[in-house]
C-alpha cells in the first residue's frame, strides 16, 4: 500500500490512497489533517483596507464547490483538459478551491515563492480528474508571471498562503478532498430533496438550512443569471466548520447576488471533436469573490 507521511513538528497524518479514494466516495473514512490551531486576527487587522495581501497568516478555510452545470452549459468549444467536455456530464459539486482567508474580509495570495510541482500529487491524479476538474480550457495564469495547469494556478496562489497548516503540494489538495469528500454537499442535498439537475426551483432559504443543518454553519451561495454557480463552506483552522459570515452580506445588486429562488441547471456536453486551442476566457463568469 502506497502511503504518503506528513510531518507537522512532532505530528504526522498518514493518507494511505486506498483510503483516500474510498473517502471521497464514502464521507468520513479519510484521517482527518492536522493542524496547529494559530490566532491571526492581529494580522489581519492590521492589513487596513487591502483585499488581498501577501501572506501575514490567516484567520480561516472557505472550501468553494462549483455547480458544473452553470459553467459548462457556457462552454461553445472543448478542449481535452475540459471537464465540461468529457462524455458523461458532471452531475456532482466540484471543487474550486480551499482559500485561506482574513476574517475582515480578504485574502493572503501568492505567499511564498515555489513553483507547483506536479509529481507531488501524481498518485491523486484520478481522484483530481474526477472531483476537482478544470472547467475551461487553456492555462491559468500563475504567481510568477506564467501560464501553468489549473491546479498550479490553485496552489501557488492560494495553497502557498496556508503555511504551516499545509506544507506542500500533496497535503493542499488531499486536506481540500478530505473536508470535500467528509462534507458532501451534494449528498446533503440530495437527502433533503434537493436534487441538482431536475430543472426545479429551489428556495435559497431552504438549501442554506440544510447544509447548515448537515454540518453544523452556515455556507454562502454565488450565483449567475439565477442559477447556483458556487456553494461554499466556511472552516476554522483546525478544521471544523464554521459560519461564512462575511459572504452572507452581498448587495441585490452584486452580480453574484442569488434571487430568492435558484436553479442547478442540467448541460449537454459539447462535442470534443471541435475542440479548439481554447474558448473565450471565462473569467467574467467565474466569481473570484476570494481571489
Amino acid at each position: 500500500m502506497e502511503t504518503r507521511r506528513h510531518r507537522r513538528g512532532k505530528k504526522c497524518v498518514l493518507l494511505p490512497l486506498s483510503i483516500l479514494c474510498l473517502a471521497v466516495l464514502l464521507p468520513g473514512e479519510l484521517l482527518a489533517p492536522s493542524a496547529s490551531v494559530s490566532s491571526s486576527s492581529s494580522a489581519a487587522a492590521a492589513a487596513g483596507g487591502s483585499r488581498k495581501r501577501r501572506w501575514a497568516g490567516f484567520d480561516y478555510y472557505v472550501l468553494a464547490l462549483q455547480w458544473p452545470g452553470t459553467i459548462c452549459r457556457q462552454t461553445s468549444n472543448c478542449c481535452e483538459t475540459n471537464g465540461c467536455c468529457r462524455s458523461k456530464p458532471l452531475k456532482w459539486f466540484t471543487i474550486h478551491g480551499l482559500w485561506p482567508q482574513y476574517n475582515y474580509g480578504g485574502w493572503p495570495s501568492c505567499c511564498r515563492p515555489t513553483r507547483f510541482n506536479i509529481n507531488k500529487i501524481l498518485m491523486l491524479m484520478p481522484i483530481l480528474e474526477k472531483y476537482w476538474p478544470s472547467l475551461y480550457c487553456g492555462s491559468s495564469s500563475t504567481c510568477f508571471g506564467g501560464r501553468g495547469p489549473f491546479w498550479g494556478h490553485e496552489w501557488e496562489t492560494h495553497g502557498t498562503c496556508a503555511y504551516p497548516e499545509i506544507q506542500d503540494e500533496y497535503d493542499y489538495f488531499s486536506t481540500a478532498l478530505y473536508l470535500y469528500s467528509k462534507y458532501n454537499v451534494t449528498k446533503a442535498l440530495r437527502k433533503a430533496h434537493i436534487r441538482p439537475a431536475s430543472g426545479r426551483k429551489y428556495a435559497v432559504g431552504h438549501i442554506v438550512a440544510v447544509i447548515e443543518y448537515a454540518f453544523g454553519a452556515m455556507p454562502s451561495l454565488v450565483c449567475k443569471n439565477g442559477s447556483v454557480q458556487e456553494l461554499r463552506l466556511c472552516f476554522h483552522k483546525d478544521y471544523q466548520p464554521r459560519d461564512c459570515t462575511f459572504e452572507t452580506d452581498k448587495a441585490p445588486n452584486s452580480r453574484s447576488h442569488c434571487p430568492r429562488y435558484v436553479t442547478f441547471p442540467s448541460y449537454k456536453p459539447s462535442v470534443l471533436a471541435n475542440a479548439t486551442e481554447g474558448i473565450s476566457d471565462q473569467a467574467t463568469g467565474e466569481l473570484h469573490t476570494f481571489g
